[in-house]
């Protein structure tokens, strides 16, 4: 396994080590006691996956304290972009972001540390995301801002048909209006 900083600290990708022959491949998604010798340490509790259509965007989403998540993500069917942006109070690197395209042809992995928001735009028809999270969703704890505001600068690839949002996404504000990220409420 190999597992990369990026230029935003805490924020890793990870690829897994492969090992193909003739019946096909294997891989190990996730074992605790390795991934912590990696600097990956956290105690994952829900499972979640998703399948989207070539165009769609989910997020920027984060919980709020008491229910902030850390995620480790990964694209088993089709392609797609991940994004990760620092809205932890007073980083360095506030408003930063990380972008990082995760496929089942690449099988990398993103980690993501509490505090960034997290979203991801589909790339192919019929890809599935498969996260965990080492805290349970919490409605009420929900946030999130807008994919597109230019104060973030992510360049969100063109594949040729248009955007699909939920509704609740379309109404997310930007980054300068949203609440900092704290570890405690």
């Amino acid at each position: 396994m190999k597992v990369f900083d990026t230029e935003i600290e805490g924020i890793k990708i990870v690829e897994p080590d492969v090992f193909g022959d003739e019946r096909g491949w294997f891989c190990e998604t996730y074992s605790k006691p390795r991934y912590e010798k990696f600097g990956i340490a956290a105690d994952f509790v829900q499972d979640n996956e998703s399948m989207s259509s070539r165009g769609v965007v989910r997020g920027l989403h984060w919980q709020a304290a008491p229910f902030t998540q850390a995620k480790l993500v990964r694209v088993e069917r089709g392609a797609a972009l991940d994004v990760a942006v620092d809205i932890r109070e007073g980083s360095p690197t506030f408003g930063r972001h990380v972008a990082v395209e995760l496929s089942a042809a690449n099988r990398r992995q993103l980690f993501i540390p509490r505090g960034f928001a997290h979203g991801f735009f589909v790339l192919e028809d019929g890809t599935v995301f498969s996260y965990k999270c080492d805290a349970p969703y919490n409605p009420e704890y929900e946030r999130g801002m807008r994919f597109d505001d230019p104060e973030l600068g992510i360049e969100w690839p063109n594949v040729g048909v248009p955007l699909t949002l939920s509704a609740k996404d379309r109404r997310h504000p930007p980054l300068k209006e949203i609440e900092p990220w704290r570890e405690k409420a």
